[in-house]
């Protein structure tokens, strides 16, 4: 029996919450281009100019920075396999949902995790890591830049030279701050990052930016053993993008088309007015909720322009209901909380794209709309 579908008829959404994040017109126009090989030479220019461009906005002269096929999750899994080996000691800020899958994914790598935690919602004192870091002497470090699930902003800027006295790597999620905040990968002496390009790229979610320092290099190149995952090993897929151009797997090819022009208009807007961009739209929708009587639930100190952790008002019973409401009457997407916040808070992304006055506007205008 066959059964035929119709073709696809979807509305559009206001995409406020954790990610995705709105996408610009040009980069959907991207995506359609004329899909060609991945071992095209015309494709190996693409890829050129991909990393030439993330190499700018992670301000880093890293040779190996590539855009790895997977989401930010891939990216992380990719740093973790190949700088942990079994036995090494790392060190793991655990502050929310993703410095816990941090710990998860170096302990998959066969690491002697130690975590250092803190109340969700709080940054790190920088004094305390270096303390800690001096205590256990690790072979690497982690720490979440920009914490998704408690929109705390991690400072990051004395980690490095504490990190390396010691002999070892420190390695930065900056999923959600990528593009949409200053990241310092050579100044700070972050020796290896990774983000997603759903965030504030406003990519569509499917590749995830790395880089890494010629000292994590040293360490994927001199390993003991072999890297426990082929697919993310980058003494291979590292040939495909900076080396030889050895074939690894199929490359995303028209993903990559995608980033392209995401950070096109990044580069074209200019760093610094990108992020007093996203800071504005932050004051800006801070204000008005603030207006409303709503509470901010992360540290106010270190708060990340561009997911907005408030707590949910006392006057709303279901949760859940309220951010359907949104969905369903304003198409307005936010985020619940994650773990330990689950029930308690609403995560609002002023992302890339999204991150407008209009845009502020509109969510404002939605939440008036629940009563």
């Amino acid at each position: 029996m066959s059964t035929t579908f119709p073709p696809l008829a979807l509305p559009t959404r206001l995409l406020h919450g954790p990610g995705p994040s709105p996408v610009a017109p040009s980069v959907l126009e991207a995506l359609a281009k004329p899909c060609i090989g991945h071992m095209d030479p015309e494709f190996m220019r693409v890829m050129n100019e991909v990393r030439a461009m993330m190499q700018a906005v992670f301000r880093t002269e890293n040779e190996m920075t590539l855009a790895c096929s997977g989401t930010g999750s891939a990216g992380a899994e990719m740093l973790m396999d190949n700088l942990v080996e079994p036995g090494d000691t790392c060190l793991i800020g655990v502050n929310g949902v993703f410095g816990g899958r941090l710990a998860e994914k170096a302990g998959r790598a066969g690491g002697v995790v130690e975590t250092m935690e803190l109340d969700w919602g709080l940054a790190f004192d920088q004094d305390a890591l270096i303390a800690k870091i001096e205590e256990t002497k690790p072979k690497l470090v982690a720490v979440v830049h920009a914490e998704t699930s408690t929109g705390v902003l991690q400072p990051f800027d004395r980690l490095g030279e504490a990190v390396h006295k010691h002999g070892g790597l420190l390695v930065m999620d900056c999923v959600t701050s990528f593009a949409g905040a200053p990241v310092e990968i050579d100044a700070w002496g972050v020796d290896a990052a990774y983000s997603g390009t759903q965030k504030c790229l406003s990519c569509p979610p499917g590749l995830a930016p790395v880089t890494l320092s010629e000292r994590a290099m040293h360490k994927v190149n001199n390993r003991a053993t072999k890297v426990n995952s082929w697919y993310l090993d980058l003494t291979l897929v590292g040939n495909y993008w900076s080396g030889s151009r050895a074939y690894h797997h199929t490359a995303p090819v028209n993903m990559n088309y995608a980033l392209h022009e995401a950070l096109r208009l990044v580069l074209e807007e200019g760093l610094e007015e990108r992020f007093a961009r996203h800071e504005a739209a932050h004051q800006q929708l801070k204000a008005g909720l603030l207006q409303r009587g709503f509470k901010f639930a992360s540290d106010p100190e270190h708060s990340l322009p561009m997911l907005n952790l408030v707590s949910v008002p006392e006057s709303i019973f279901n949760e859940a209901a309220a951010r359907k409401q949104l969905l369903t009457e304003n198409n307005l997407e936010i985020g619940g909380g994650l773990g330990a916040l689950a029930g308690k808070c609403w995560r609002i992304g002023l992302m890339g794209h999204g991150a407008r006055s209009e845009n502020v506007g509109a969510i404002l205008t939605a939440l008036d709309s629940l009563g």
